[in-house]
């Protein structure tokens, strides 16, 4: 089988498999957003909190993505490390309704981007201002003037206004990551 992988990946008939984390903190969307990615015949009804981690998997036109949807929850954000030399790239999901966690997901998201397995990797983040819908939400501009990531030199990011429940904002995301990873294995193959 080798033989056939290795010619069916030549010709573009199989898709590059990327491993993806999710963080962000808890009641942020990540379950959600990851779910509504899955073709609909394969997602959940029911969204309960994740515990510890879970590995879900969706594919893009040209990616097949493995994605660690990591717990949110304070006693679990530890756990989050163990997981980051096999991240090939991140989602980092906000509520962009609650404000009074904001400066946490920033402190969380300081702690990601000085971990010595991320801090020197260019690796690829996707931010999702998630909860769009909620009235008092924050645009994706303050979110990201709120977290600083004007600040990320070395790390190529996006962010993307989201509505998980609704799916809108999702597929710009997605579009986004998937050309960045594309674009990077073919200009460097061994990149990710």
């Amino acid at each position: 089988m080798g033989l056939l992988d290795r010619l069916s990946g030549l010709l573009g008939l199989k898709k590059k498999e990327v491993h993806v984390l999710c963080l962000g903190l808890d009641n942020s969307g990540k379950t959600t957003i990851i779910n509504k990615l899955k073709p609909t015949n394969a997602q959940s009804q029911d969204i309960v909190p994740t515990i510890g981690f879970s590995i879900q998997k969706f594919k893009s036109s040209s990616l097949s993505f493995t994605v660690f949807d990591m717990s949110g929850q304070g006693r679990y954000r530890n756990l989050w490390e163990h997981y980051y030399k096999e991240g090939q790239a991140i989602i980092f999901v906000i509520d962009s309704s609650d404000k009074l966690r904001m400066v946490v997901a920033k402190e969380e998201l300081r702690t990601l981007l000085n971990h010595p397995d991320i801090k020197h990797r260019r690796i690829p983040i996707l931010f999702f201002a998630n909860k769009m819908d909620l009235r008092d939400a924050l645009t994706s501009v303050k979110v990201s003037q709120l977290l600083c990531l004007e600040d990320i030199k070395d790390k190529p990011w996006h962010i993307c206004a989201s509505d998980a429940i609704k799916g809108e904002g999702l597929q710009e995301g997605v579009d986004w990551l998937q050309g960045y990873i594309v674009y990077k294995t073919q200009e460097w193959p061994e990149a990710l």
